[in-house]
């Protein structure tokens, strides 16, 4: 079959590699869509991924085509969405329940061979059936949500927080929809690149501006969102958070970005900087929600590229050019 593979640091080809077999409890899903990330970008440029080549693509739905022997939650012809979560359950934070804190993470797409090809494989308890109307093309988009609710879970927002977002790529824009589902009073999203604060605008933001100085709220933000993982933006938006608000770390930075704290202001203030991690114990509810309309699928899928072209399509993702960006095996 074909699939993408980065085979070293910098470099991405498609190619001809073997067709994937079940374990027991696993199935083989023929990839209708798989969603472009930072995480691939990450890869491609030695990071996270333990060992390459590896093929990647976390974010993927398909059709089930073949089970293994022990399979029966799911049918050949069941179309599933996959998260790519894969744990140990065996370590001390999966044993707390902070699967995605293990010692031995581990993810389809990252560590082992994912969704940028014809065909994938996936244990099945990571399969989530899609309810009827929902387009398995579409469904891609329910990994990248599930990342998002996770951030929001971290969060704890209350009612009428006035929220600020760096960044209205994709990431941005799914914690944009989100924060106006949990009660936010306004929320307002900085980004320097104007087609995409359009895209903001589209879907309803309270204000969008190039900067935060542009912005009417001097006293700051009961809570600000990076969705970036540029150090810039991080490092302005730690300097926005109101009086007991909350930075939340949403974006994945490069593991050389640096930024400066005041510790005398986060304790005079009693500010929480946090993180959010990729996935936890949020999957099957982003699933839920997609399936209820939380996103607009033509409005957050920007472009549908072939397989062929992923080295094309990642650079089109590098280039900041378009929302998010699927390959179409």
């Amino acid at each position: 079959m074909k699939a993408a593979v980065i085979e070293s640091v910098g470099k991405v080809v498609v190619a001809e590699v073997p067709d994937p077999t079940p374990g027991p409890r696993e199935v083989v899903v023929e990839v209708a869509a798989c969603g472009l990330c930072g995480t691939d970008l990450h890869i491609l440029q030695g990071e996270f991924a333990p060992e390459l080549p590896v093929v990647p693509g976390h974010e993927f739905a398909g059709e089930v085509v073949g089970v293994g022997t022990r399979v029966t939650e799911v049918s050949v012809g069941d179309r599933v969405a996959v998260d790519p979560s894969l744990y140990c359950f065996e370590c001390r934070y999966c044993r707390n329940g902070q699967n995605n804190m293990c010692e031995r993470w581990a993810a389809i797409g990252v560590t082992t061979a994912g969704g940028a090809a014809r065909y994938a494989v996936a244990p099945v308890a990571n399969c989530v059936k899609l309810p009827e109307h929902v387009r398995t093309e579409d469904a891609a988009l329910i990994e990248p949500l599930s990342c998002a609710v996770r951030g929001y879970d971290v969060l704890r927002s209350r009612l009428g927080a006035h929220v600020l977002i760096y960044g209205s790529g994709t990431m941005g824009l799914m914690m944009l929809e989100l924060a106006k589902r949990t009660g936010a009073a306004s929320v307002d999203v900085v980004d320097v690149n104007p087609a995409r604060l359009e895209t903001a605008r589209r879907l309803g933001v309270s204000a969008a501006a190039a900067g935060a100085d542009e912005l009417d709220r001097p006293q700051g933000w009961d809570v600000v969102v990076d969705a970036t993982g540029n150090a810039a933006a991080i490092q302005d938006g730690l300097d926005r958070v109101a009086k007991a608000g909350t930075f939340l770390q949403f974006g994945v930075a490069d593991y050389a970005a640096r930024v400066t704290i005041d510790p005398y202001r986060i304790y005079n203030q009693e500010i929480t900087i946090t993180g959010s991690m990729a996935v936890l114990h949020s999957f099957e509810r982003a699933a839920e929600l997609f399936a209820n309309g939380v996103l607009d699928p033509e409005v957050f899928i920007s472009d549908r590229i072939p397989l062929e072209r992923y080295p094309q399509a990642l650079e089109q993702f590098a280039s900041g050019v378009g929302r998010k960006i699927v390959v179409v095996p």
